[in-house]
């Protein structure tokens, strides 16, 4: 069997990989493909956290473009990740995985609040764990949620799982002379001012000394790869 390099791993999911080729929700093959991806990796003995998003449902920025207050909108944003941690959870049980649902928002008659004491031994046990409600508060994204979550259940390394296979030197969908980057430290990643994730996040996971893995979730096999420490989408170290 295939050894990981990580014991534990928190895996950052974007509302829109839930999408699929539709506009919006949850498509029932892509989450499928998602689950099948994760459990390859969870049967390897790996324990995983899952930080996701809610952009597949409501935006908070969004909702501010439109001239709603930006609290009330992120507390929109919250719950709609609740929504696809309830998903994703319930696929994964379809899938055989046994998963929790954490929130960081009270709405203990669907789902538990979080507590890390918890969390921890829920991985520990070999349950995978998802995050839901981002980090509780307005203004904070998602990517701070998983830096966050990443840093307090004591995570080797944050996976952002993208649409893209890597960090690259400018967007490879408008400049096709992009050069992907294998590694990137922190410190070259800011000096290049490239978008791995919001400031604070990326500020939070250089602060832990906690490593960023970019890479995407399209990709078959490409999880597995990351965690067995092969050299798939970028790694951006201390």
């Amino acid at each position: 069997m295939t050894t990981p390099r990580y014991k534990r791993i928190l895996l950052k999911l974007s509302g829109e990989a839930l999408m699929g080729s539709d506009p919006y929700g949850i498509n029932p093959t892509t989450i499928s493909g998602i689950v099948s991806e994760i459990r390859e990796v969870a049967e390897l003995g790996v324990e995983i956290g899952v930080v996701i998003g809610g952009g597949n449902i409501f935006r908070g920025m969004a909702g501010t473009s439109t001239g709603m207050d930006r609290a009330t909108a992120d507390y929109m944003g919250m719950l709609a990740t609740v929504m696809n941690a309830m998903a994703l959870a319930d696929a994964m049980r379809q899938a055989g995985l046994n998963a929790r649902v954490q929130s960081a928002l009270n709405i203990e008659q669907v789902v538990e609040p979080y507590i890390r004491g918890k969390a921890i031994r829920y991985l520990e046990e070999g349950k995978v764990v998802i995050f839901g409600a981002g980090t509780g508060n307005p203004f904070f994204t998602t990517d701070t949620a998983a830096a966050l979550r990443g840093s307090e259940i004591g995570a080797e390394i944050v996976l952002k799982a993208t649409k893209v296979d890597g960090i690259y030197s400018a967007d490879p969908m408008k400049n096709p002379d992009a050069t992907r980057y294998d590694r990137i430290s922190f410190n070259e990643a800011m000096t290049a001012n490239l978008a791995v994730m919001d400031a604070t996040a990326f500020a939070l996971c250089r602060d832990q000394r906690l490593p960023i893995n970019v890479f995407s979730i399209f990709k078959r096999g490409a999880l597995k790869r990351v965690v067995c420490g092969e050299n798939e989408g970028t790694l951006v170290y201390c």
